[in-house]
């Protein structure tokens, strides 16, 4: 049975740790993120986390059942960076465009901890804020709810796999990462038009755009879906004209 997260007031720490500090969920937060991005995923346990604060490893408990939900307390955390300052401008598509690469760029700052909670669903305050202001965004457009969800569902899925592909690329130890990159210049701009003739006329290219996010191109493109369908463009693949 899992353990009773007890209420702020009950789990204050009165004293400061080891290190001076004064223990909160957030400081917790903030020192996971520091251990994934020195030592990655394998290296954020309770022990090596109590060690980092000063504090009994139990302490943990006070304040998160468990790891698993001190991994979603550190997701919600890099949504809340992407959304912290912004305001709308009140064009929905500019909106739409800051958002997304704020999203993106909150979870590259940290790729080791973007692997870890790309793909997970938390429901804390930051989430939920997150899915108001994007459906809100939708709204004032001028989408139906119906289609609203749907375009954000799209959004936040890209954003987020997105996320998840290049902060993976960037988690790589820096020898392998130079080693796939290198890969499209040593090894794709190199094939003979006789065999390979698509990627011989487009190595150039290639070479030029593979080792850079394809996330800001592929979210204009969504954007630009979207507006049109707005604009009464045509319906998406199985749905009824």
């Amino acid at each position: 049975m899992p353990k009773r997260v007890v209420t702020e007031s009950e789990r204050r720490r009165r004293r400061p740790t080891k290190q001076g500090a004064v223990l909160s969920e957030r400081h917790i937060v903030l020192t996971a993120l520091r251990m994934l991005r020195e030592h990655g995923s394998q290296g954020l346990t309770v022990r090596r986390l109590g060690l980092a604060l000063g504090a009994d490893p139990s302490t943990l408990y006070r304040y998160f059942r468990g790891m698993d939900d001190l991994v979603l307390a550190v997701g919600d955390e890099l949504i809340g960076r992407a959304f912290d300052g912004w305001t709308a401008t009140g064009d929905w598509q500019t909106d739409l465009r800051t958002l997304g690469l704020r999203i993106h760029r909150s979870y590259l700052a940290h790729p080791q901890a973007a692997v870890l909670t790309a793909s997970r669903v938390s429901g804390r305050a930051h989430e939920i804020a997150a899915d108001e202001t994007v459906l809100d965004v939708l709204h004032r457009a001028g989408f139906p709810v119906a289609e609203a969800v749907r375009i954000y569902h799209c959004f936040i899925d890209q954003a987020l796999a997105f996320a998840a592909l290049d902060a993976a690329a960037l988690a790589l130890p820096a020898a392998a990462r130079e080693a796939d990159e290198a890969v499209w210049q040593a090894t794709y701009a190199r094939l003979p038009e006789s065999t390979h003739p698509r990627i011989a006329a487009a190595a150039g290219h290639l070479v030029a755009e593979m080792n850079v996010s394809a996330y800001p191109a592929a979210l204009d493109m969504l954007i630009d879906s979207a507006a049109a369908r707005l604009g009464g463009g045509e319906p998406s693949p199985g749905r009824a004209a």
